[in-house]
């Protein structure tokens, strides 16, 4: 779960915490996650999808915002209404979404994606046999700062692969604060097994 560009800092403070919860009595053992590295390409095949499914219904008639404008048609009205009242990300989420769940895609993509899925719940099953949490980054790298990388979405979207994860296996999750570097948080994730926020919020209080 420590994939490749993962800031030392980040991993050292980490490390420094978890060898803190050894010295109150926690067993430390590794375990394996290996289709960590398919989460963020399955998560946002799904997320965009959804959100393209979901957010259909937002027309400006029944549900969400309509526009102010003097509109002749029906067409023209929607089309306003969701020009107007989408974010450049959310409209991004949809349009990826859309094509994601097009016909001749579906298979390729999201069948394709819930397949991993399956894969990523099964790698914390497997995990959860040995462990009674586990403990993670919330990121790979120290904040950045606002807008910095609002032109790169990719970017962006890199950055949830600690916790992306945790929605696609429906597991219980908290971030504490972990210490800092060059005066920016680092932040700690523990895992929990499925409706096991009991031992979350144990091991957070130690």
């Amino acid at each position: 779960y420590f994939v490749e560009g993962l800031d030392p800092l980040i991993q050292s403070e980490i490390m420094e915490a978890v060898n803190l919860l050894a010295k109150q009595g926690a067993r430390i053992v590794e375990v394996a996650l290996p289709h960590t590295r398919y989460a963020i390409s399955t998560y946002y095949l799904i997320a965009t999808a959804e959100a393209s499914s979901n957010l259909a219904r937002y027309d400006g008639v029944k549900y969400g915002f309509r526009t102010g404008e003097e509109v002749p048609d029906m067409v023209k009205m929607v089309e306003e209404t969701r020009s107007e009242g989408f974010g450049k990300e959310v409209k991004r989420r949809i349009m990826l979404g859309t094509f994601v769940l097009s016909a001749g895609y579906y298979d390729a993509y999201y069948l394709k994606a819930q397949q991993a899925r399956a894969l990523i719940k099964d790698d914390f099953d497997k995990a959860f046999e040995k462990v009674d949490c586990l403990i993670t980054p919330v990121s790979p790298c120290l904040p950045f700062r606002f807008g910095e990388k609002i032109t790169e979405p990719l970017q962006m979207y890199l950055v949830d692969v600690y916790t992306v994860s945790i929605n696609l296996a429906g597991l219980p999750a908290m971030s504490v604060p972990c210490g800092s570097a060059g005066g920016l948080p680092i932040g700690l994730q523990i895992i929990g097994k499925a409706f096991d926020e009991e031992m979350v919020l144990r091991v957070a209080h130690g």
